[in-house]
């Protein structure tokens, strides 16, 4: 049993917990947030089996990382892939437990939820497993041709790699990479790690030698607007991939599940990779919109193809009829075979022959001499005109057409297959209908509904942050797992009691206010929330209400000023070392810390920016905290005040993923110059981090991050040797506060020589 479990849990959670049975405290401080994400995914077979799979993790002996990875990241994953994945990804984890491959886990977990973001189905993440297997398989062996094998080096590495590889290639670029890789390095373990880990020559060239074509992946939002904003269509998009089928390369789809396209389109006869996209999915709105089911049953497959085909030029010219534009691109990606390519003496010419039919269709300036041709386009461009046509109709055209075209050699089994494909129509599933029993499944309410809801309203799930490795140069996706929360309360009468015994400085930071408060504020009334009360209209709701009439809710105001629109988001480092005492004085680094922080929000308050006040720690990367103890909406009152009141200080300094996630709100924010002011005493750090340097460089990277989006950084550290690293961080975008004694009085001195 986990050992964290308290005497008032919910009945539910405990059972969870035993259900769960992982003795590591690590899993026990995370497992209710974890859970309540879960609880918000999964259905009730899911969190069983999500339970389950867990405690095989735990119980696996390799560590906590395991389990923590997979409490965290599976649920990401089941929303992006379906619950079913999980019967593949425990397969591949247990082959990798009964081999030597067992390092190799936790880092396929770990990227586990990024890479499924960017497959979206399970058919993808399949391929990306058998490409894993295939690696372990080929480069785990035998140490000089002894029975002792060593592990695959290269597969953490590709693990690692793995969304930033999804990122940049299609599921077959990654195939081609891996098998370069596996190919040339396989007897070299050194060479194959640094392979795999995109730090040789090599590994760079054959990557930047598959990156080809548009990505499924990075145009997908700009193809569903396509889809809504032209075609008021807003079905599900799933990418396949063709690496995985040499004999029968797949075509695109649709069915109930939704519309399926390639995961990756080249430029092709001038025509972008993203305008095939567009081509492919117009081309199946289109058989949405008009056309209707034949029976089957009653057609031979010659027939089933002649169909297929007139009915696909039907609903193109229809679809060019709303959107002109639309025919260049399907006739630069229709084939225009040469009328005499295919001989009937030695081969099928079926598909030569409905091919030049569907050209002749949609092109006038066709070229054809064939006089079945130009008859039955003339046809086809008579029924049109008299308007839609219909599915019926253009079926039985083409019986007419099949009965008049056939040769003896449409039976030879040597297809002509050159110049024939138009890959950009689907494969017309739907249009037939089979004369069979149906396999659908009845749909059923969800039983969990009302239990998922519960859990969405008690907890938000936790956020996952990347985090910047330098000694790769690449992040790491979804590193950090952050908890937010609202701060508990203490008793606010504490933080006046601190005001006043500043009073002094107060009175004299108060003529500085005075100086820097602009003039020309401006009163916004009719105001649901404010940081005042109107009396007007809160006398006029009263008569209303006493009146019997409906009063008016709008009875505060807010203040506003057009000559400063400053946002700030203070954010406060709460580790461990702010319960040491300062040097000379019985006070500690975070008792002065309040006072300072109490003085600053007292004196943003008169001038009437808008601030937000938070504060975090961290114990692993699986566990940052991160605590709202004031809203930039709140003013600075009692209920603040309680938040600030109960500040504790505790854990580690991962102040890279503090920092994206108040950049997360601060951005947001309707403000001229946003700043971000982060009160630490000293470097970021970590106890699951050996390296000093790498929370260091994820912060520096974090503050570049920061600035791209508008975003001024600034430092205020309490560590006398924060020269050794604070501008490393920082630049020059920092102050060190030597004497922590004059921090109340410093701090919001600087904040208003930072806003003047």
């Amino acid at each position: 049993m986990i050992e964290t479990t308290t005497e008032y849990e919910h009945p539910l959670m405990k059972g969870y917990r035993e259900q769960l049975n992982c003795g590591f405290a690590q899993v026990g401080e995370v497992f209710e947030d974890c859970m309540a994400e879960a609880l918000a995914v999964l259905s009730r077979a899911g969190l069983a089996a999500y339970l389950d799979n867990a405690r095989f993790l735990c119980k696996m002996g390799r560590g906590v990382e395991p389990v923590l990875a997979f409490l965290e990241e599976w649920p990401s994953v089941a929303k992006a892939l379906g619950e079913e994945a999980l019967g593949p990804v425990m397969a591949a984890i247990q082959a990798m437990h009964k081999s030597p491959n067992g390092k190799a886990i936790t880092p396929f977990i770990q990227t586990l939820a990024p890479v499924a973001r960017r497959l979206h189905s399970l058919e993808p993440l399949e391929h990306y497993l058998d490409i894993a297997h295939d690696l372990m398989a080929r480069t785990t062996g035998s140490i000089h041709g002894h029975h002792a094998t060593f592990p695959s080096p290269g597969l953490p590495e590709f693990f690692q790699q793995a969304p930033f590889l999804f990122n940049q290639l299609s599921m077959a670029g990654v195939r081609n990479w891996v098998e370069y890789g596996i190919r040339n390095y396989r007897t070299h373990p050194e060479r194959q790690a640094e392979y795999f880990a995109l730090k040789s020559a090599d590994s760079r060239a054959v990557l930047q030698r598959e990156r080809h074509g548009v990505l499924f992946a990075d145009v997908e939002r700009r193809l569903e607007l396509y889809l809504r904003g032209l075609w008021q269509e807003a079905e599900q998009l799933v990418p396949y991939s063709t690496a995985f089928d040499e004999l029968r390369k797949p075509i695109p789809y649709y069915d109930k599940l939704g519309m399926r396209v390639p995961d990756v389109f080249d430029s092709a006869n001038g025509v972008k990779g993203i305008d095939r996209y567009r081509a492919v999915l117009a081309h199946m709105v289109g058989h949405r919109r008009w056309t209707t089911q034949v029976i089957a049953d009653n057609y031979s497959p010659l027939q089933r193809m002649a169909v297929e085909f007139f009915e696909d030029c039907r609903v193109e010219t229809l679809l060019c009829r709303e959107y002109p534009g639309l025919r260049d691109i399907f006739l630069a990606l229709h084939p225009h075979p040469g009328e005499d390519d295919c001989d009937p003496e030695t081969m099928s010419c079926l598909r030569h022959r409905l091919t030049m039919l569907s050209r002749a269709l949609l092109d006038e300036n066709h070229g054809y001499r064939n006089p079945i041709i130009l008859e039955f386009a003339q046809r086809f461009h008579e029924s049109m005109v008299r308007g839609e046509s219909s599915t019926r109709e253009v079926a039985d055209l083409a019986l007419s057409f099949s009965a008049r075209s056939r040769r003896q050699s449409d039976q030879y089994a040597n297809v002509y297959f050159d110049n024939t494909v138009i890959d950009y129509r689907d494969d017309n599933r739907h249009m037939w209908l089979f004369i069979e029993d149906s396999d659908d499944e009845d749909f059923f309410d969800d039983p969990d509904k009302k239990q998922k809801k519960e859990a969405e309203a008690q907890s938000l799930p936790p956020r996952h942050y990347p985090e910047w490795d330098y000694n790769s140069q690449t992040y790491r996706p979804d590193w950090v797992s952050l908890y937010e929360h609202l701060h508990p309360k203490g008793n606010a009468a504490d933080i006046d009691r601190l005001l006043q015994k500043n009073d002094a400085l107060a009175k004299r930071l108060k003529r500085i206010l005075d100086l820097l408060k602009p003039q020309d504020k401006v009163r916004i009334r009719y105001q649901e929330e404010g940081s005042e009360l109107d009396l007007d209209v809160a006398i006029r709701s009263l008569i209303d209400f006493k009146g019997g009439a409906t009063p008016d809710p709008r009875i505060n105001m807010s203040h506003r000023t057009s000559g400063r629109n400053i946002a700030v988001s203070l954010v406060l480092d709460l580790s461990e070392s702010l319960n040491e005492k300062v040097a000379g004085s019985e006070q500690t680094i975070l008792e002065l810390s309040q006072e300072a922080v109490s003085l600053l929000a007292w004196a943003i308050e008169r001038l009437g920016d808008p601030f937000a006040i938070s504060g975090f720690h961290s114990n692993t990367r699986h566990d940052v905290r991160f605590m709202h103890i004031k809203g930039y909406s709140e003013g600075f009152g009692d209920e603040v005040k309680a938040r600030l009141a109960a500040m504790e200080a505790g854990y580690s300094t991962r102040m890279g993923a503090a920092m994206r996630h108040a950049a997360h709100y601060l951005e947001a924010r309707p403000a001229d110059k946003k700043l971000m002011l982060i009160l630490t005493d000293g470097q970021p750090a970590d106890v699951d981090v050996q390296d000093e340097k790498l929370l260091i460089e994820d912060a520096r990277r974090a503050v570049r991050e920061l600035d791209q989006k508008g975003i001024f950084a600034y430092c205020i550290n309490l560590d006398p040797k924060a020269d050794e690293y604070v501008a490393d961080i920082f630049g020059r975008q920092y102050t060190v506060v030597d004497n922590i004694q004059r921090l109340p009085e410093k701090l919001p001195e600087l904040f208003m020589a930072l806003t003047k």
